[in-house]
């Protein structure tokens, strides 16, 4: 493949231009050597000032069309995307940041059919700084089509991800999957500087603490600022064997003046426009950082939708009630419907009752102040930790009557 290529050739340029550099593990973009600009006859650049050479791979992506860039140890926060991107051209939209331990990624969306004709990292001799340069020229459907694929390399470190070995799991004990929304690549809602992947981690760190002193085994789709595919958030929960999964959000939504916590079940129809649309934006975060959905099942999809309305679905509704119960109970605020129904993917766990909370929303005055309040925050995980062991007790009560 010739993103494998162009790595191999970079390599061999880094490894002599460094040798004789003391330089840090991490790579620095430099925002003042970065852009993304159009040229006449259908090209675009894309250029990163980086602080030393870095491996990287260059490959594209279809539907939707997107060039995706993998960094070995390179430090983008001093980067924001309309730096490099003041206004959409063939590129319509750019995102970068960490992607796995070690590993970060950039994906632009494109606006028509690209292909690389040009890729290098040239780096100075003197300073050991150093340039990605990708030159871009439109092409045929077809011809992006061909070229398009994450590239399957057995020398190329492994950074797609795989559910982790689960240890330390006791397995007659309750098991809890807490899932912190989004991360790494993919911030999620972002007002200012606040960053709901920042937030929903931190609030399931410490619902994770409350859940352990009341003897709940727990286990985290995610422990640090890392991307986690929505199928490897569910993989994670079957295989600690989890009885419910719970995922974290406080999401940015204009429609319907949304605000107060909210919880929602699963569901092929939503239970409102508002709803529908949240969802559509959930199950879009796997392209948001850039991932290979080219084999992904719509039937498969559907079968587990069937397989959940019959056991788990109503198991599932009476996690919800009862987590907003102990919301409200530790006082809210509460959303005016605070149950809904939508097709989430990360809640297609066709055994396990899941179910999706979002804690409150950016959008919200009211909701952003609370979300800060340390206070209030270890009052909702209280609220919410006390409905997950009421739940556990009723539902056990129930299974030999399930069984029957």
């Amino acid at each position: 493949m010739r993103a494998f290529l162009y790595l191999v050739m970079f390599l061999g340029l880094w490894a002599s231009a460094t040798a004789a550099q003391d330089l840090s593990a991490l790579a620095r973009v430099d925002p003042a050597r970065s852009g993304i600009s159009d040229g006449w006859f259908g090209k675009s650049e894309v250029t990163i000032g980086l602080s030393q050479g870095v491996p990287f791979r260059v490959f594209l992506l279809e539907d939707p069309a997107r060039l995706v860039v993998d960094f070995k140890e390179a430090d983008w926060s001093s980067l924001r995307p309309e730096m490099i991107l003041p206004e959409a051209g063939r590129v319509e939209a750019v995102r970068f940041g960490a992607f796995r331990p070690g590993w970060s990624r950039l994906v632009a969306d494109l606006a028509e059919p690209m292909v690389p004709v040009e890729i290098g990292m040239p780096v100075d001799a003197a300073s050991g700084q150093a340039v990605l340069e990708i030159a871009l020229k439109t092409a045929s459907p077809e011809e992006f089509s061909a070229r398009a694929g994450a590239p399957v390399d057995p020398a190329w470190p492994e950074v797609l991800a795989k559910p982790r070995k689960i240890q330390d799991i006791e397995s007659e004990r309750f098991t809890v999957t807490l899932d912190a929304g989004h991360g790494g690549i993919d911030p999620g809602a972002e007002r200012g500087e606040i960053r709901e992947k920042d937030l929903m981690l931190s609030f399931a760190r410490s619902l994770r603490e409350v859940l352990l002193r009341s003897g709940v085994n727990v286990v985290m789709t995610r422990d640090e600022d890392i991307f986690v595919p929505l199928e490897t958030r569910v993989a994670i929960a079957h295989q600690a064997q989890a009885d419910i999964f719970i995922s974290l959000h406080a999401d940015n939504l204009r429609q319907g003046g949304a605000k107060g916590a909210t919880v929602y079940v699963l569901s092929k129809e939503a239970s409102d426009a508002a709803t529908a649309h949240l969802a559509a934006r959930h199950n879009r975060s796997d392209i948001i950082a850039g991932a290979d959905l080219t084999g992904s099942d719509d039937e498969v999809a559907g079968i587990l939708l069937d397989l959940a309305r019959q056991e788990t679905e109503p198991r599932s509704l009476s996690l919800a009630n009862t987590l907003i119960a102990g919301m409200t109970e530790a006082g809210g605020p509460m959303n005016r419907k605070p149950l809904r129904k939508a097709g989430f993917s990360v809640l297609k766990s066709a055994d396990i009752p899941s179910v999706l909370v979002e804690v409150g929303f950016l959008s919200s005055d009211r909701d952003l102040k609370n979300l800060r309040d340390p206070v209030w925050r270890n009052t909702m995980v209280t609220g919410i930790a006390k409905a997950i062991l009421t739940w556990r007790d009723t539902d056990a009560a129930r299974a030999p009557l399930v069984r029957q």
